[in-house]
């Protein structure tokens, strides 16, 4: 090994050490808390990294013979991640600081020691990934998988003549001897993942080209969704003509094992497919090939040791920063308050159960009803927020589990705020009906996008070292045109003091 070479081992060493320190918070506390949320359940999170060593373990002797020049590209590459690490550990956003401790990892060695390196560390790296929460962040999704399951399962119990009823995410007997719920924990998406990553290390090792091993893991997801929608099938089915109590209590615990496994059985067996395809087909550049490898002392003339330094010195300054985080100081939260409103009769409404047990203690409500003379009705909620950021949330998430079918969602300007509209059909009233929500925080940022609003808390909390307290305003109505919403928000921005 010569002398430039072991400086930029010592040099890559240095920077590897400085991102445990920088991201200590993610290693040793949010990590592991993220991987035992039982609301995320990525247990099978822990054994990615591990993954991750084996194969670089196994790729060692390719690895160590890519070793060439310092890039100028990969040097570039650190920038946005070093960016990202800053937000997400300053603003406290998990699922950032992962995607830049995974980015960094790869843009490093890019760095040091050129392309071929770095395109040796892309699966390694990028398995990662799969430590990324993603549960809660894709709940627009997860409604999505919900309803799809239960139409299926609907479907299938009808045409075998199952005497059941649907209502949203929700099947029941029509005797009323068993009912099942698809909730959030029932909608495949955790399964998704776990049989994504499963696929993804599978088809690393068995499959000769990427081609291939995109094809292979491309079957996780639709192999993921049919076994979820057979096992709440088989739910159903099992609580219709067999015991309603046995359905809904041990075999719903432990089907779904069964039903992972049947998944990675027929896994193997695409996999198969994928390598008769290619091998009757053709297809993909093999990757079997050993590469050119560079000597292990080919970086030692390259005169380019300093742009690593030049890497380096921007790592450690952002890390210091990251460690150093202080705490955020906590803003006092907006009073809002829904008074009487001229011309309406109006009445205050109580929290529901859900509303106190499920949203954190720190979150308070105010709820009026709002009659007009005509007799259309105007419900009104104001959330604010307390320190968690669960105390907000996007009212289209929890709309279709509610039997709502969303339509024509539009932006309207109303009272000197935007205002998202949805409109609605079905739920447990039926016919037509309409929501709109807004948010604003306790420094008067007002948005209609649910986007906008965390990427301005991200902000706040990794610059200004403040955690915003944030309102959200929903109106549910039996008005659905444009003119009378607005007319009515108008009227309640008089009705918040």
């Amino acid at each position: 090994m010569t002398r430039e070479l072991r400086a930029k081992a010592v040099l890559l060493a240095v920077a590897f050490v400085a991102m445990a320190w920088g991201f200590k918070s993610l290693l040793l506390n949010h990590a592991p808390s993220v991987f035992s949320d039982p609301k995320e359940d990525m247990s099978f999170a822990w054994y990615v990294p591990l993954f991750s060593l084996y194969v670089l373990w196994v790729e060692r002797g390719r690895l160590f013979g890519s070793l060439g020049r310092p890039s100028w590209a990969g040097a570039l590459a650190t920038l946005p991640f070093l960016f990202l690490g800053f937000l997400g550990v300053r603003g406290i956003q998990v699922r950032l600081e992962m995607v830049a401790f995974a980015g960094l990892l790869l843009a490093l060695p890019w760095a040091f020691f050129g392309r071929k390196t770095a395109g040796r560390l892309v699966f390694p790296a990028g398995f990662l990934l799969f430590c990324v929460p993603l549960s809660s962040f894709l709940d627009v999704v997860t409604v999505h998988l919900r309803l799809f399951a239960t139409g299926t399962a609907y479907a299938v119990l009808k045409g075998v003549g199952a005497h059941v009823v649907r209502t949203g995410t929700m099947l029941a007997a029509s005797d009323g001897s068993f009912s099942i719920d698809i909730a959030e924990p029932c909608s495949g998406l955790r399964s998704i993942f776990a049989l994504m990553a499963l696929t993804a290390g599978y088809a690393y090792h068995t499959q000769p080209t990427w081609f291939r091993r995109a094809a292979l893991f491309a079957c996780s997801v639709p192999l993921a969704v049919f076994g979820n929608v057979m096992r709440i099938l088989s739910i159903c089915l099992v609580g219709s003509y067999a015991s309603p109590e046995f359905a809904t209590g041990f075999y719903h615990d432990y089907s779904g094992f069964v039903v992972f496994a049947a998944a990675l059985s027929l896994m193997v067996v695409c996999g198969k497919v994928v390598d008769w395809a290619g091998a009757t087909l053709k297809k993909g550049c093999e990757d079997g090939a050993q590469p050119t490898e560079v000597p292990a002392g080919a970086s030692s003339t390259d005169g380019r040791l300093w742009l690593c330094v030049a890497v380096v010195i921007p790592l450690l300054a952002c890390m210091y920063m990251q460690a150093n985080t202080p705490d955020a100081v906590v803003c006092e939260a907006p009073e809002i308050r829904l008074g009487e409103m001229d011309g309406y009769t109006s009445e205050a409404a109580e929290p529901s159960e859900a509303e106190l047990t499920i949203l954190p203690a720190d979150t308070r409500l105010d709820k009026r009803l709002y009659t007009a003379p005509g007799g259309d009705w105007f419900a009104v909620t104001a959330v604010i927020g307390g320190k968690s950021k669960s105390s907000i949330h996007r009212p289209e998430l929890c709309l279709p589990a509610q039997g709502f079918l969303m339509a024509e969602p539009r932006t309207v300007k109303a009272g000197g705020a935007e205002w998202r509209v949805i409109g609605l059909d079905g739920g447990q009233g039926g016919g037509r009906a309409s929501l709109a929500y807004t948010f604003f925080n306790q420094a008067g940022y007002r948005t209609a996008s649910h986007i906008r609003r965390i990427l301005c808390d991200v902000w706040d909390r990794s610059v200004h070292n403040r955690i915003d307290r944030w309102v959200m305003v929903t109106v549910y109505s039996t008005r659905t045109d444009d003119a009378g919403i607005v007319g009515f928000l108008e009227r309640l921005k008089g009705a918040m003091k």
